[in-house]
């Protein structure tokens, strides 16, 4: 079974997801934006290993924690997909513009393509490659428990933004409703930013990508 905690962390309130197997108790930490102390409390408290580190993307609030994390627990850093390696070269870059101090760059373990799975324990997470915010965005979804990690592409209520390089709207509508919408109504989803909800709830409400816009 997989068992998840979502952490807030950073100014910008990115949500860093602890997920975990609960046979093995082997764990792996979706975008460890920063706020490290945050994560390896939740980490002390559920009794779990962590193994791996998972990227959606490139954004400093999604990856900033991550060079200083797998620096000291010697982690391999899975994703985001290549396409997103001009964000994580520029890293210290980012770290001037939005304030975040002390960000290093760094480099995947592994980099993710449509298609690949990533195994946690014995759970297995299949990735797909979701561009639009950033080209090379990745979603990681869960099918036995019906969860998806969905970064920055899809929000309770909203979308997300296409304004940055290499941006494409027409991609991220595209991923949303051809990528996403299909795996079911019924599934569940944790944001880049905000509360959880359900892709049915966002076909039926999401003034962006719902049904009814055609």
């Amino acid at each position: 079974m997989l068992k998840y905690r979502v952490i807030p962390v950073t100014p910008f309130q990115q949500n860093a997801t602890l997920i975990w197997c609960s046979e093995t108790l082997e764990a792996a930490v979706i975008d460890p934006g920063g706020d490290l102390h945050k994560i390896m409390s939740v980490i002390e408290q559920e009794g779990i290993t962590l193994t791996q580190i998972l990227l959606t993307h490139g954004h400093i609030d999604h990856v900033g924690g991550t060079a200083e994390l797998a620096e000291t627990l010697e982690l391999p850093i899975i994703g985001p997909h290549i396409d997103d390696q001009f964000w994580i070269d520029g890293l210290v870059q980012q770290s001037s513009m939005f304030g975040f101090p002390g960000v290093k760059s760094f480099k995947p373990s592994v980099w993710l393509q449509e298609g690949d799975q990533v195994k946690v324990g014995n759970e297995v997470l299949d990735v797909l490659h979701c561009p639009g915010h950033t080209p090379g965005h990745v979603v990681f979804y869960h099918a036995d428990s019906e969860l998806a990690q969905v970064g920055d592409v899809l929000f309770n209520g909203s979308i997300g933004r296409t304004d940055f390089p290499k941006g494409n709207h027409a991609d991220l509508i595209n991923s949303i409703r051809n990528k996403l919408f299909p795996l079911g109504d019924s599934v569940s989803f944790i944001p880049g930013h905000g509360p959880m909800s359900t892709f049915g709830e966002e076909r039926r409400s999401n003034p962006f990508v719902s049904d009814h816009r055609g």
